[in-house]
């Protein structure tokens, strides 16, 4: 307490003030310049433990672990480029982008979009073609994208159908759709590591529910063997979806980001 008291007797109001908003500020920069990606929650913990460590280093009059701390602290400052090196560089490249300051999503037109995929999602129901569809909420896909071959098209069925025609090089992989536009096609996903209770889910099934294990992206998901229609979100899948419930999915997923599948027969 009293070295708390100590502390808090060194202020030089307001300087001490400016200065604390000033680090403050920092932090704030920096998770807002992660925000989207996958990185942001180890950046969270990382500050939350240099926090605690550099608390523990001030109070407790531990001079060993307080020599070990602070010589310690450059080799950290080296390593944080090299952990967060590909996260850096999408960083960097949003600071370029007006969406830094407040990426906006557009609000008009999902209609539209809505039945163009569940019009493409019944047809190759139908049709029996295999197809994975990503939507992208507030985490940023950019991992998954470039894995990708890049399309960047407005969002129609024939071209969804096209790509997953089986005869066409980009219909084994993921079409990944941010706001009203296709962005990529052919892109890779991680498969989930769980044991799942159906054995009868296929790699697509799986990559579904891996992708968004780790995003809050919607997956939509074609089966090629029965023909059934399938969502994902939050590592949980909705199946055997006909067009009033992808419809309702959907809806929700634009309107409101609650939990999809409260009301649904999830695995």
């Amino acid at each position: 307490m009293d070295n708390i008291l100590a502390v808090f007797s060194q202020f030089a109001w307001p300087k001490s003030a400016i200065d604390i908003l000033l680090v403050t500020l920092v932090f704030y920069a920096l998770l807002r310049l992660f925000a989207g990606t996958q990185a942001v929650q180890l950046l969270r913990g990382l500050l939350i433990i240099f926090l605690i460590i550099a608390l523990l280093g001030s109070f407790t009059g531990l001079t060993a672990f307080s020599w070990l701390i602070s010589t310690s602290s450059l080799a950290i400052l080296i390593a944080l480029p090299v952990i967060f090196q590909p996260e850096l560089r999408r960083a960097l490249e949003k600071v370029g982008r007006t969406e830094f300051f407040g990426r906006q999503r557009r609000d008009t037109g999902y209609s539209r979009l809505i039945s163009e995929i569940i019009a493409a999602a019944m047809r190759m129901a139908r049709l029996r073609y295999g197809a994975i569809i990503l939507l992208e909420d507030r985490v940023l896909l950019d991992p998954f994208i470039e894995t990708g071959v890049p399309i960047d098209a407005s969002v129609n069925r024939e071209l969804l159908i096209t790509i997953f025609y089986p005869g066409t090089p980009l219909h084994d992989g993921a079409v990944i759709i941010r706001g009203d536009r296709i962005v990529a096609a052919a892109c890779v996903l991680p498969l989930t590591q769980r044991p799942l209770p159906d054995t009868s889910l296929g790699t697509r099934h799986r990559a579904a529910i891996g992708v968004t294990e780790e995003t809050d992206a919607l997956a939509i998901v074609v089966s090629e063997e029965t023909g059934s229609i399938s969502a994902a979100r939050n590592g949980r899948m909705a199946r055997r979806l006909d067009e009033k419930r992808l419809r309702r999915i959907l809806e929700r997923f634009y309107e409101s980001r609650r939990d999809l599948f409260e009301t649904e027969e999830t695995i």
